[in-house]
């Protein structure tokens, strides 16, 4: 009942795109092969197919937008063959009366504590130097599939943003998200009172995520910009992350900036996790680029990381020209040992007709001080080629090799092709 209500009010709402103003979107097919093999060493070749649509109709300051992605198998179906998988379908309203915007159907969620879809509705109202934002649906099936959940109850999302710039260069809000999920259900084996063998329905409580955050901004134009957020747990009555990012400009050519955190494992309320003592995190890394000349930047940045009983540190150089990229990562500590290097460079020819592209990686890791080294090797090579400003083709060649996948080849092709037409 509840979906079919849902249907209908995109119904009643969409009823001015019968006659769209402007329909506009992207299509893409692809084919993707690889081989897998199975436990007792043979192998089996698989070519996967994917379509994808985006799909907009506009008129005036409202759309309907789509985004939808079907795949399968070309030679051998598997299980879940084929599977249609729904992302965006929601009506968009824009500076309705000057005052709302708002999104209702199944839409995508930005949130530093949750993200994905949901399926409800998210309005915005904004007059001056406040907006306030609010949001309330349920929460998406596995694989995005087109089904609303039957239990509005205990599987939800419910929240809202409240933000204001009134003071000059500053920019202030708090917010609040409630992200409760339905327990599964399940079968399974436990012992009677006489030691007998029975099948018991097992049924968990909810889980939760029940979190308040504050974020503040500060920015001078070409000079300094620093970003704060605070993330408080609701449930268990602790900080939950600490986070800080400056950014440095005023010296010419050069930009610096920090990134600080300090983070406690994110752990459902009701969780059996929730039992295990994690520790926190706290992160630091600066770091900075700069600009030799119009086509030539080199950056830098170090990286420090503190748990509980041990720490890890990290390191990047690259370089960054007009002809590629090359950068170099160094890892040392509790996280691992590692030694990466990676290039890869493209080149547009006959004005956007064709842009070959390659690139290779080196990569030397111990997953441990006294952990055997392993050695990985990638490298991609591929073409673009666009014979109109709207239709363009992929071709790509992947190779890897370690010791879990040797000599391991796939293949890419995919086809897009943009559309936008006025009616």
């Amino acid at each position: 009942m509840k979906k079919l209500l849902f249907i209908s009010c995109l119904v009643l709402f969409a009823h001015n795109f019968i006659l769209p103003q402007n329909i506009n979107g992207r299509l893409t097919s692809s084919v993707y092969s690889f081989e897998r093999f199975s436990t007792n060493g043979a192998s089996n070749n698989y070519y996967r197919a994917n379509e994808i649509l985006s799909l907009n109709l506009n008129r005036e300051n409202f759309s309907l937008r789509t985004y939808f992605n079907f795949e399968t198998d070309l030679t051998k179906q598997l299980k879940t063959d084929p599977r249609l998988r729904v992302y965006n379908f929601f009506l968009e309203g824009r500076d309705v009366f000057n005052v709302l915007s708002f999104r209702l159907g199944r839409q995508p969620m930005i949130n530093s504590v949750v993200g994905g879809l949901f399926d409800g509705v998210n309005a915005k109202v904004e007059k001056g130097d406040f907006k306030l934002t609010a949001y309330y649906g349920g929460n998406v099936p596995a694989y995005q599939k087109f089904e609303f959940t039957d239990d509005w109850e205990n599987d939800f999302i419910l929240g809202g943003i409240l933000s204001t710039t009134i003071l000059n260069n500053f920019r202030i809000s708090f917010g609040y998200v409630n992200k409760n999920f339905k327990a599964q259900e399940y079968n399974a084996i436990r012992l009677d009172e006489d030691l007998n063998p029975i099948t018991v329905l097992i049924r968990n409580k909810s889980n939760q995520y029940q979190f308040a955050s504050a974020e503040v901004s500060y920015e001078m134009k070409n000079y300094f910009t620093l970003d704060t957020r605070f993330d408080y747990d609701l449930n268990y009555e602790k900080t939950s992350k600490i986070e800080l990012y400056g950014n440095y400009e005023q010296i010419k050519n050069l930009r610096l900036n920090i990134y600080y955190n300090y983070r406690e494992p994110r752990v459902r309320y009701n969780s059996i996790f929730s039992v295990f003592d994690y520790g926190n995190t706290q992160e630091i890394e600066a770091g900075g680029d700069y600009t030799l000349s119009k086509n030539i930047t080199i950056s830098g940045k170090y990286g420090y990381v503190k748990y509980k009983d041990e720490n890890s540190q990290r390191a990047t150089v690259g370089l960054n020209t007009s002809f590629g990229t090359l950068s170099y990562r160094k890892g040392m500590g509790y996280a691992g040992e590692l030694d990466a290097v990676s290039a890869y460079t493209a080149h547009t020819f006959f004005n956007g007709l064709l842009t070959p592209s390659v690139g290779l990686s080196f990569t030397s890791y111990k997953l441990s001080k006294d952990s055997e080294k392993n050695n990985l090797m990638t490298v991609l090579a591929g073409v673009n080629l666009r014979p109109l400003r709207t239709l363009s083709f992929d071709l790509q060649g992947q190779f890897m090799n370690n010791k879990i996948y040797k000599n391991d080849y796939r293949f890419l092709f995919k086809l897009n092709y943009w559309f936008n037409t006025n009616l």
